[in-house]
């Protein structure tokens, strides 16, 4: 009877388009990017004509080493053609409002991972106004103006194939970037360039390694335009270190 019980409720979790518990099993994926060289020294951006903006520290965030040569802001997501196993546990957030944020004359946060179902909200926390550019390939563009503590609601409507840049025109050294995905398996390296991806469906999967100064980051032998192939296995999956020669990620001349 007990068998019997656990095949109809199986049964109709597919019916209804939902997993059963016992559909997939999931993984976890993670890593941590090295910058391999010296560390560059950090730019600090001149905003003597924006005097708002000049009791802040502004610096370039192009690119971002930690102080144990950790590589910020690397891009990690899931590029497998066709439709993706999506764990459950991310159905509460699918339609969630995820906040980028003008604050301190730069993006808070400088990358920003969101699904198409979600919303963007773009929010002005300076006490002096700011516009956001936003320009997806294939979707409507907007540019916003953005009064001290206003909010703009933007919705994609696609997927986006690389990471959108967003910009301010009156500080043009304000820069963004935000990730647009179906599913919500991104990844975003931390200052000390870590980072990790959960629930992941325990299968063979396709990865894009991105950063912004040069695009696809092909970091390790093996990997075309920046994307690599793993069997995720169930629990964690760990790529390790992973150093990056410093010419993968110069700013282009």
């Amino acid at each position: 009877m007990r068998r019997y019980s656990i095949l109809v409720l199986a049964v109709a979790a597919l019916a209804l388009g939902q997993p059963s518990a016992h559909a997939a099993d999931w993984g976890n994926l993670k890593g941590r990017f090295i910058y391999d060289g010296k560390a560059p020294t950090e730019k600090k951006i001149d905003t003597s004509k924006e005097p708002m903006c000049s009791k802040h520290n502004v610096v370039d965030e192009s690119i971002v080493v930690g102080d144990d040569g950790g590589l910020a802001n690397v891009v990690v997501y899931i590029s497998t053609k066709g439709k993706i196993k999506v764990n459950p546990e991310y159905e509460s957030s699918a339609k969630d409002k995820v906040v980028l944020d003008n604050h301190g004359c730069r993006f808070q946060p400088h990358v920003l991972p969101m699904r198409v179902t979600q919303t963007l909200e773009i929010k002005n926390s300076d006490p002096f106004s700011h516009n956001s550019n936003v320009s997806p390939f294939g979707d409507t563009p907007q540019n916003p103006l953005l009064s001290p503590d206003a909010e703009f609601p933007y919705k994609f409507h696609k997927a986006q194939k690389v990471p959108v840049p967003i910009s301010c025109n009156i500080h043009p050294w304000m820069k963004g970037y935000v990730v647009v995905k179906e599913n919500p398996y991104i990844g975003v390296s931390d200052k000390d360039g870590n980072f990790e991806i959960k629930d992941l469906p325990a299968e063979e999967l396709e990865f894009t390694v991105w950063h912004e100064n040069q695009g696809y980051l092909t970091a390790k032998s093996g990997w075309k335009k920046g994307a690599f192939k793993m069997k995720i296995k169930k629990g964690d999956n760990d790529l390790g270190e992973i150093k990056v020669d410093p010419k993968l990620v110069a700013p282009k001349s």
